[in-house]
């Protein structure tokens, strides 16, 4: 008898490093991690010219990649960590199907609005390739008007066990808990 895969989700707003916490679980898992925006960066090295836009084509195309590629792995009975900063109307149509094939855990990452907008501009800073393939758009908003879709996440809510996980100043609760979570 084999058991169904591990599929952990981790998902938050942006800036609230879902992508670094994605990697660490996988790590301690282990399995692989899948990211979207690591899928829309490697996409983007096909396209002649792509100028990032809010719902551009190239968007659309790497939400269909990043949820057929999570469905192929997990067909083929492998745990794994997916990871984006997709609110509802985004995960559940593509994690619903895989409530009977997977067993799914959710993390939430969560933190204060100000640190996230804070590791965005750091992050489009550091990285001009960055800037060039996501477009990091809402740093040219007001902190204010930011804020408002910051707090308005609308974070993903499905009938699986969850855990909430602040990432401020690593993680609260620790990697090893999470890890124990994820594995009952």
């Amino acid at each position: 008898m084999v058991a169904l895969p591990l599929l952990v989700v981790v998902s938050g707003p942006p800036g609230s490093g879902t992508t670094t916490l994605a990697h660490a679980l996988a790590r301690a898992i282990p399995c692989p991690a899948i990211s979207r925006d690591e899928i829309k960066e490697g996409l983007v090295h096909t396209e002649i010219e792509y100028t990032p836009a809010p719902g551009d084509a190239l968007t659309y195309r790497t939400l269909d990649t990043f949820f057929g590629l999570v469905h192929f792995l997990v067909d083929a009975g492998v745990t794994l960590v997916a990871e984006a900063s997709f609110q509802h109307h985004l995960w559940e149509p593509g994690l619903s199907p895989l409530l009977d094939s997977a067993r799914v855990r959710i993390v939430h990452c969560r933190l204060d609005a100000a640190v996230a907008r804070e590791r965005i501009a750091k992050r489009a800073d550091e990285t001009a390739s960055r800037r060039a393939v996501h477009g990091d758009y809402s740093l040219l908003e007001p902190f204010d008007s930011w804020k408002l879709k910051f707090e308005s996440f609308d974070p993903i809510a499905l009938p699986v066990p969850s855990i909430q996980v602040d990432t401020t100043d690593g993680y609260d609760p620790p990697i090893e808990e999470i890890v124990a979570f994820v594995n009952r």
